[in-house]
């Protein structure tokens, strides 16, 4: 990121601040974007000087910018994805080791869940859901699986679709066979992709000259969005010619990180 004391920084995911607290630490003013209420309401009771908290999605910085009469910015951080305490709520239904809702919006006041998608698409839209979006290579089986069984019983709970995943795809390693499906089903629940596309170009188009552009995704179908990304950009470049990707000790200490990549860009023009 390349914090410079008294610069003003977006963290475009705020989660629980991790990434924020360090650039507070080394002098940054952070605008700090969280479309989670409950989230952003957590972070309130922190009161962290220098931290302007925003319950939005990142696909309204530049709106918001303009709004709070903040120019052209030194860096933008996206850590994408959801935070460890998302995954252990049990209002959302993000995991597969806890029975909850099938939810999955971060937002609330999206209209469709995930158990709506899982119940109402037809065998060839979750064909398609977890083929794209969770790169699942035994999409067509899960989808024909999944349609059969609602026929018996609706699917309302995580611990529900977790269990018919494992009744259904194969187990390779230490990875459970429904973390490729969940996600997928968050993704289209929360609209990520496309959410990304707009927040990347928004958060480009806000840089000052020299401002980095952080992103630190967890799946190639977000990696491939942001290599394309500041690959068309003709005012980027590009200083991470490879992802860069945790260390063996990261990775066991913290084992969630097992498959980030970190891509940086500068503004240049």
């Amino acid at each position: 990121m390349n914090i410079k004391k008294g610069k003003t920084y977006v963290d475009a995911t705020l989660g629980a601040a991790g990434h924020t607290k360090e650039i507070l630490v080394q002098g940054g003013k952070v605008i700090g974007f969280e479309v989670d209420p409950v989230s952003a309401e957590e972070l309130t009771k922190g009161k962290l000087g220098g931290l302007t908290i925003v319950n939005e999605n990142f696909t309204k910085l530049r709106e918001v910018l303009r709004e709070i009469e903040v120019g052209k910015v030194a860096g933008v951080l996206f850590d994408l994805g959801i935070s460890s305490d998302q995954l252990e709520r049990g209002d959302l239904g993000l995991s597969f080791q806890h029975d909850a809702p099938l939810d999955m919006r971060l937002d609330p006041s999206l209209g469709v869940t995930a158990a709506d998608l899982v119940n109402a698409l037809s065998e060839g839209e979750l064909y398609e859901l977890f083929s794209r979006y969770g790169e699942e290579h035994f999409a067509r089986r899960l989808a024909r699986a999944v349609v059969f069984s609602r026929r018996q019983e609706k699917i309302t709970t995580s611990s529900q679709l977790a269990s018919l995943v494992e009744r259904t795809l194969p187990r390779y390693g230490k990875i459970h066979p429904a973390t490729r499906v969940f996600m997928a089903l968050r993704i289209a629940v929360n609209d990520e992709i496309n959410n990304l596309r707009q927040g990347l170009a928004q958060a480009a188009d806000c840089l000052e000259e020299g401002g980095r552009l952080v992103v630190i995704s967890f799946h190639s179908l977000e990696d491939r969005q942001v290599k394309q990304f500041f690959l068309k950009r003709g005012d980027l470049k590009i200083l991470t010619d490879k992802p860069v990707v945790p260390s063996e000790e990261e990775t066991r200490d913290n084992p969630r990180a097992r498959s980030a990549k970190l891509r940086v860009a500068e503004k240049v023009t």
